[in-house]
């Protein structure tokens, strides 16, 4: 007799079979707003590479390229920009390349500081109960009050205002993400807090209790690998909500310096001229966090189906 082993699935091949993987790949709106996301992401990654120019280096600006339409050249000097310029001559696609850099990483940085926070108080909430229960939910109520754009320009105004002067610009970026992270908590510990005072009283957890281990190690080790799946969900949503909240307060003028313009502060520069004609400047940074904003969503909505037991 030959002796027949088989070969266990590579990890590869196990992910690639995974309900996850087979939902993602019947799904058309899931493949194209991950292809678009992916696009500008990259794009926004390498925008020193693909933009055509440095739109915030003064030494390369001509004032004569300013307000240059889309795919034209430009009547004074003959320089080609495929989406225009804006006012003082920066090509408005080098400018949506950097600025959506900006957007980015404003939105990421701060739906994480937002779900490592929620997700610690949720987890403490729901295990210890009592009046930790009590003092971290009433907290979560009272800023539920409140919408979270108001939320945030108080902590930004608060935050920028103990900020010494001379670095309020090189800190706005950092003040954003504490702004917007703050602002955003409460829904990631309400929904870990529900999910925890279900599963702390599984068989699992009272054997982790049995044998000695610590509740930050039954937390951390045992509970939270249980809790991640609605986690996830919120996070995708959340970077959405995020990058359009770091948009308004860029938009409002109290968000991203214009030294370093988001796609909140191009918008706004594009609404000073919309009504005189040059309606590139502000149309092109607008469907592009548009796109953004809509894939990303549809994304969140895709894996909140996709991660539901009852929808299997």
């Amino acid at each position: 007799m030959s002796d027949i082993s088989t070969k266990p699935p590579s990890r590869m091949r196990s992910i690639w079979d995974s309900d996850l993987a087979y939902s993602f790949r019947r799904s058309p709106v899931a493949l194209v707003s991950a292809l678009v996301v992916l696009v500008l992401v990259l794009c926004a990654v390498f925008a020193a590479f693909l933009a055509p120019h440095d739109p915030f280096n003064p030494a390369t600006l001509n004032l004569m390229n300013g307000f240059t339409p889309p795919n034209t050249n430009n009547a004074f000097t003959g320089d080609y920009f495929v989406l225009g310029t804006d006012d003082q001559g920066r090509d408005v696609l080098s400018t949506i390349l950097y600025g959506m850099r900006i957007s980015l990483f404003v939105g990421f940085a701060a739906v994480l500081l937002a779900m490592i926070l929620g997700v610690f108080l949720g987890l403490l909430a729901g295990y210890a109960g009592g009046w930790t229960d009590t003092v971290i939910m009433r907290v979560a109520d009272v800023q539920l009050t409140f919408p979270a754009i108001l939320v945030a320009m108080l902590i930004f105004g608060i935050a920028k205002g103990i900020t010494p002067p001379e670095y309020r610009d090189q800190m706005a970026i950092w003040v954003l993400v504490l702004a917007i992270g703050l602002s955003d908590w409460v829904q990631f510990a309400r929904v870990v807090r529900g999910a925890t005072l279900v599963e702390k009283n599984k068989e699992y957890v009272q054997a982790a209790k049995l044998i000695g281990r610590s509740p930050l190690a039954i937390m951390i080790k045992h509970i939270l690998p249980n809790v991640l799946n609605p986690v996830l969900v919120i996070a995708t949503i959340s970077l959405a909500l995020a990058i359009i909240a770091e948009a308004t307060l860029s938009f409002l003028g109290v968000g991203a310096p214009p030294t370093k313009p988001s796609l909140g502060t191009l918008i706004r520069i594009g609404q000073e001229f919309m009504f005189s004609g040059e309606w590139w400047i502000l149309f092109f940074p607008a469907a592009t966090l548009l796109a953004l904003a809509l894939s990303i969503n549809l994304l969140g909505d895709w894996l909140r189906d996709a991660l539901n037991p009852r929808l299997r």
